[in-house]
């Protein structure tokens, strides 16, 4: 027997019920729900705990003990919430729900063991499962593989994730993170298709951060950012956000509205890189507006930014839309994405449109192949204008695209090469970039530099101690003796920097080159030597390299970046002079120019605002994209970079030309040969 009850009953005669087993589970979710509604929680974790004691019977207990752990974790009691939920699990093992926020729960309390236990366990049970178990067991393997990967166990959390991939290949989110992780680890081939997972699934998941280090192609990372914003952050409500008007400001001598938005404004390489561009603001032409939506931080350049910009909006807790409002409301001009499609971005914020103009500068290289995205700003040897063809964007320039910080904290001392585990005589090659980075054929580059001089050792930053050893096993199976790959273990950043000039030469990666590895190599006097290619991870490399004023360290290909590799490494008495260059011109260069930079910034805010007032701010061009990228999804990708740009354009336009000739593309179709 049951009694229909509401909130608006006393609590009391809903506890009476309850321990009558007169309150049906149903109604008992009403009432509690209702209380919690009401502001009153703490009665409806208190009525859950009455239902469950005098209603041991019940043959769906479980569910009452799940809602009584989410109401005691809505309360911060997460200890009584962990007991409701191991009570449910007890009760019905194969709950999917329970077995997932019981491991999210222990890890939120500090125990990352027995959450990983905890979802492993029940992956072990749901190896035969229903449709509605997949989800749940999908959920506890994506959740292993990122804890596992949050304690730098990556192996593991590959081990993990390739099993999401391989139960669900149509959900590509496992399988984007699954394809990093094997980068990180220099696992080779990257891509392995096997009968549960396609190539075509893979490529699909590959995000597009993945694919610049994976491929140079930038007429297919085009494609893919198109595809990629598609399928990850689509087209929102528009009526939800007011559209701003443009405001006349040109010849006013009112300021420019500037928004910045990142979760990295903070010791991180985009806020190590914009903290002394913010402070150089000229605040008689610009307002500057910071939007942060990364976690809470308390670090000293974060700190820096705040007492630099105008005003600082926290928004990691508003919804986009909520965001964008907030964006709307401060009548922003120009709004700065320092994101892209990188982690932790709100991609869905531009989505809105909350300024009349849109930008694509500083946090990620490439373009974003959006409808909202107008603006892209590089320099001319990033994208020159016969690349402009690669970019949704309309491209604007600074003089050099990589901002630093002339104020950040070296150590005055010098360590000695025995102190860093290098040999006093050996020739040093270093490549201080991120494992991930790092592929076979720029591998296979460095080996043969190595067999050249075998008087040379090369210094890496290190990876994980499977991932140090999988590539000192690679170089020994390319003839080079394996104790000459040396790692350089990971310390503060004024530590980093002192030691940065015990290497002879800095090598660049290929095809995702250096960005602030390359500056800080250069600003401490360590050549750079750079192939750039097409793409803008490729070519920006080179951009440090001449604003340095080592032009003569761009080789055009990579035959050339080998022989002066070799000659350097044979001769090291002949790198004194651009040592001594970098040394005696470090802070005229283009790359410390940072007011220079700032002032050039600045003016292309007015030009997209003289733009926007004219009526004649871009539309970005997002024509037959999906035609490139089924076309670019059938090309060897990793032996594009080896491509000179004639064979790469004629590979596309014959492509193009017989794709034309079944299934005529549109009239306006940018065939590359019309593109030029």
């Amino acid at each position: 027997m049951s009694t229909t009850v509401s909130t608006k009953d006393t609590p009391h005669e809903s506890f009476d019920l309850a321990r009558k087993q007169q309150l049906s589970l149903p109604e008992l979710f009403q009432i509690a729900e209702g209380l919690k509604a009401e502001g009153r929680a703490r009665e409806a974790s208190e009525l859950y705990k009455t239902w469950v004691a005098f209603n041991p019977e019940h043959s769906h207990l479980h569910l009452a003990y799940f809602n009584l752990s989410v109401a005691l974790r809505d309360l911060g009691d997460a200890a009584g919430a962990i007991n409701a939920l191991r009570a449910c699990v007890k009760q019905e093992p194969m709950f999917g729900p329970a077995n997932v926020n019981l491991g999210r729960t222990l890890e939120d309390m500090g125990q990352r063991t027995l959450a990983i236990r905890q979802w492993q366990d029940y992956v072990g049970r749901t190896s035969s499962i229903t449709s509605d178990q997949v989800r749940h067991r999908l959920m506890a393997l994506e959740h292993i593989g990122r804890v596992f990967e949050e304690v730098e166990l990556l192996s593991s959390a590959e081990d993990a994730l390739k099993l999401a991939v391989e139960l669900r290949p149509d959900k590509t989110g496992a399988a984007q993170h699954w394809i990093a992780l094997r980068q990180r680890q220099c696992k080779w081939p990257v891509l392995t298709p096997n009968e549960h997972v396609s190539a075509q699934h893979l490529l699909t998941a590959m995000s597009p951060m993945a694919l610049a280090v994976y491929a140079d192609d930038p007429l297919f990372q085009l494609a893919k950012a198109y595809r990629y914003n598609q399928s990850f952050v689509g087209r929102p409500d528009m009526r939800a956000v007011a559209r701003p008007s443009v405001k006349r400001k040109t010849g006013t001598g009112e300021r420019l509205r500037v928004g910045y938005v990142s979760s990295d404004l903070r010791d991180h390489a985009v806020g190590f890189a914009l903290r002394e561009v913010f402070e150089l603001h000229d605040k008689s032409r610009v307002e500057i507006f910071a939007y942060y939506s990364g976690d809470n931080r308390d670090d000293a350049t974060q700190a820096r930014m705040k007492a630099a910009v105008d005003h600082w909006r926290d928004i990691e807790k508003l919804t986009d839309q909520q965001a964008a409002a907030k964006i709307v409301a401060d009548e922003i001009d120009i709004l700065v994405d320092l994101n892209g499609y990188t982690k932790h971005a709100r991609t869905g914020i531009f989505a809105y449109r909350p300024a009349p103009a849109i930008v694509n500068w500083c946090g990620y290289p490439g373009t974003m192949a959006s409808p909202y995205h107008q603006y892209m700003i590089a320099d001319d040897v990033i994208v020159p204008p016969s690349h402009e063809l690669f970019y949704s964007e309309k491209v604007l320039r600074i003089p050099c695209n990589q901002p630093l910080d002339r104020k950040r904290v070296i150590d005055q001392r010098t360590p000695s090469r025995a102190e860093v585990g290098l040999p006093e005589d050996a020739f040093v090659y270093a490549s201080f970039n991120g494992m991930q980075k790092l592929t076979a054929n720029c591998l296979g580059l460095w080996t043969t530099i190595l067999r050249e001089v075998p008087n040379s050792v090369l210094w890496l930053l290190t990876g994980d101690d499977q991932t140090n050893e999988r590539l000192r096993g690679a170089a020994a199976a390319s003839g080079v003796e394996a104790e000459r790959i040396l790692f350089a273990k990971k310390v503060a950043n004024p530590e980093h920097f002192a030691r940065i000039p015990l290497a002879d030469l800095f090598l660049d990666t290929m095809p995702y080159g250096a960005h602030s590895t390359a500056a800080d190599a250069l600003t401490m006097g360590l050549p750079v030597l750079t192939a750039p290619g097409r793409s803008f991870a490729s070519r920006f490399c080179s951009s440090v390299v001449a604003a340095a004023g080592l032009r003569e360290f761009i080789c055009a290909t990579t035959d050339e970046y080998v022989r002066r590799a070799v000659a350097f490494g044979r001769d090291r008495s002949s790198l004194a002079p651009y040592r001594d260059r970098l040394r005696h011109s470090r802070d005229a260069s283009a790359l410390r120019d940072i007011p220079a930079l700032t002032r050039r910034l600045e003016d292309v805010f007015w030009e997209m605002q003289a733009d926007c007032e004219r009526g004649a701010a871009p539309i970005p061009d997002l024509t037959n994209l999906d035609v490139y990228y089924e076309i670019g999804a059938e090309l060897d990708l990793e032996n594009i970079e080896r491509l000179d740009d004639d064979a790469y354009r004629r590979l596309y336009v014959e492509k193009l030309d017989r794709w034309n000739d079944f299934s005529p593309l549109l009239p306006d179709a940018r065939f590359w040969s019309k593109r030029q």
